[in-house]
């Protein structure tokens, strides 16, 4: 054979039209985006990527906690009160968003969420608020009796609440009595009893709820108007501000009634001037009942709630 001698490559198989591979990763790549984007809808109709309800709900779980544990709450109710505020604001989410199904698309603020823009089917919401409310209830059996029966009374205010808006001029303060309502369940749990002073903490909790509820429904009061909604918001009117006002301070007058009652010293006061110096702000900005300073107002609450605890977690530990 010479040197520049090569044989000819050996013909290529011609390709079988009716050949399939015994494996194709395709559908797993679809099931797995199907699965992420379900997940994600999920999580956004629970509100997890918008904490600021989970803050809300917690702080005066933390009041009551801390002030009736005497400022060091046992861990086991701490991490099961916790681990309480996130399923049940994540359920109220849920409940939520299916009673106002028909009603959200009409409003800019929620057109987009996964129920009013058909990314979850009804019956997929009803699915997990019932796997939620199974969390919750697992949640409340490791509880005490007393506080147990409080659970609940604190699940029918949850899940009663979206619809007492279509019904009642004033449904911030039913928003409020089911946020408030984690006080008088830490004073059942840790103490056995739901003294005055707790009722005094729960009364400080729905003023309050009701002041930051009232920016919120500020945000959407022309489209509530328009689709029949009831608020505190469209009930107040141009009085509006003032009002909010006055609640803001019967708050802080309660809290002053609660921190007296508990023995409180300079520090929860401190925290309480500070508190009220946030109130303020929400009123200046609130000043041109702008949809946009309205909502950054309602907010803003977080840091009240926040200043509040610090303080009388400082109180405790400098004892």
């Amino acid at each position: 054979m010479s040197a520049g001698f090569r044989p000819a490559p050996p013909p290529r198989p011609r390709r079988d039209p009716d050949y399939k591979p015994a494996y194709s990763p395709a559908p797993v790549l679809d099931g797995a985006r199907t699965l992420a984007r379900t997940l994600l809808d999920y999580a956004q109709l629970m509100r997890l990527h918008r904490p600021i309800g989970i803050w809300l709900l917690m702080w005066p779980a933390l009041w009551g906690l801390w002030i009736a544990g005497d400022g060091r709450p046992e861990p086991a109710t701490f991490l099961i009160f916790m681990a309480g505020v996130l399923v049940m604001r994540s359920a109220g989410c849920v409940i939520n968003d299916y009673a106002d199904r028909d009603l959200d698309p009409h409003v800019r603020r929620t057109a987009e969420r996964p129920l009013a823009a058909g990314r979850v089917s009804p019956g997929e919401a009803l699915m997990l608020f019932v796997g939620l409310g199974l969390v919750a209830a697992g949640l409340a059996l490791l509880l005490e009796p007393l506080a147990r029966l409080m659970a609940v009374v604190g699940a029918l205010l949850a899940v009663t609440y979206p619809f007492v808006k279509r019904y009642l001029h004033i449904p911030q303060f039913y928003l409020g009595l089911a946020f408030a309502w984690s006080i008088p369940m830490a004073f059942a749990q840790l103490t056995g009893s739901v003294p005055r002073l707790a009722w005094l903490l729960l009364v400080s909790v729905v003023l309050w709820s009701a002041v930051y509820d009232t920016m919120y429904a500020m945000v959407d009061r022309e489209d509530d108007l328009k689709i029949g909604l009831k608020s505190t918001a469209i009930l107040f009117g141009d009085a509006d501000r003032a009002l909010i006002g006055a609640m803001q301070a019967m708050v802080l007058f309660a809290l002053v009634l609660a921190g007296n009652e508990a023995g409180l010293g300079s520090w929860y006061r401190a925290g309480l001037v500070i508190g009220a110096a946030f109130f303020a702000y929400e009123q200046w900005l609130i000043r041109d009942r702008d949809p946009a300073h309205c909502f950054q107002a309602f907010n803003n609450n977080h840091y009240f709630g926040m200043v509040v605890f610090i303080g009388l977690a400082l109180d405790y530990l400098f004892r």
